[in-house]
């Protein structure tokens, strides 16, 4: 006797992380024919003619740093959890709806996903065999390793300039009041200061074509433009705020100290140019930013709170 399974998959993304790269402008050329056309890389000249091309934006959304991936076999599903980034993230797998739907292991379910790679986080099946059922799932990501263990690293200045001011230290009532940005620190710069790896590691994680700016919190929070870098302990250091295509680096690349990464911006929830800086790690599915030292060039940087 056979049973109708309805199934519906639900993907929500945490923002505090927008996925690797893609397209951020369509080109537009005539060539020597007179023939119009469009594409996502600029033609050389041989191509283009003597045309001008023109650079048409696309406003993209960030993607996501996980996907959900369903497999049946002999009536049952097995779950899925697919990494886009290049560096571990750790899942939340839960039933958003239920109809004699079981999980194994039981539901909410979590795993850690390696850097682009694949874990199975739960196979379902029905409970009782003598009537259908469905279901629908939500997959929710947070980057980073739980079983992080930050070293004590002093950490270099993230920009390239002669005047130093911080407008917003830890804990600040502006935008540092939630746990991921508790610790964090924003730096004044002018839009196009040379951005620098604080500390060495993997790029993991970048968004690069946003280009607008405001105090709209749910309009703007969580869509900067953003580099996140993997250390070799597992924390992450986040560099927010990046111009549009004020990202220099690629995901998987690997950074030394002092390597210019980006350009600062203002893009996202702010009141004017910064670069945000914070180190943060991953908690059991809760995005953390913990206190770093940091030297500049007259020694140990006091982050004063508040502000």
């Amino acid at each position: 006797m056979s049973h109708r399974l309805a199934i519906v998959c639900l993907l929500c993304i945490a923002v505090a992380a927008a996925a690797p790269s893609h397209a951020s402008k369509i080109y537009r050329w005539t060539d020597h024919n007179g023939v119009v056309h469009y594409g996502d890389h600029a033609p050389d000249s041989s191509v283009a003619g003597k045309s001008r091309v023109t650079t048409i934006p696309v406003h993209a959304e960030p993607g996501a740093m996980a996907r959900l991936r369903l497999e049946s076999s002999n009536g049952r599903y097995f779950a899925w959890a697919d990494n886009t980034l290049a560096g571990p993230i750790e899942v939340m797998l839960q039933l958003a709806h239920n109809d004699n739907i079981v999980g194994d292991p039981p539901l909410p379910a979590r795993a850690t996903v390696p850097a682009r790679g694949s874990a199975l986080v739960a196979v379902l099946a029905i409970a009782d065999p003598h009537r259908g059922g469905g279901f629908e799932l939500r997959l929710d990501p947070i980057p980073g390793d739980p079983s992080a263990k930050p070293l004590d690293v002093d950490y270099q200045l993230p920009l390239r300039q002669t005047a130093l001011r911080i407008d917003q230290g830890y804990g600040g009532s502006f935008s540092h009041s939630d746990p991921q940005n508790r610790y964090a620190v924003d730096f004044a710069a002018a839009i196009g200061t040379p951005v620098l790896a604080a500390r060495g590691g993997v790029v993991m994680q970048v968004e690069s074509d946003f280009e607008k700016a405001g105090l709209n919190l749910e309009k703007y929070g969580g869509r900067a433009n953003f580099v996140r870098i993997l250390h070799d302990d597992g924390t992450m250091g986040l560099y927010a705020h990046l111009d549009l295509d004020g990202v220099l680096v690629r995901v998987g690349q690997r950074v030394r100290t002092g390597q210019q990464i980006g350009r600062s911006g203002n893009t996202g929830f702010t009141t004017g140019p910064h670069l945000h800086f914070a180190v943060q790690v991953n908690r059991g599915m809760r995005l953390l930013s913990i206190p770093f030292r940091m030297s500049g060039p007259g020694g140990p940087l006091r982050i004063a709170g508040g502000q």
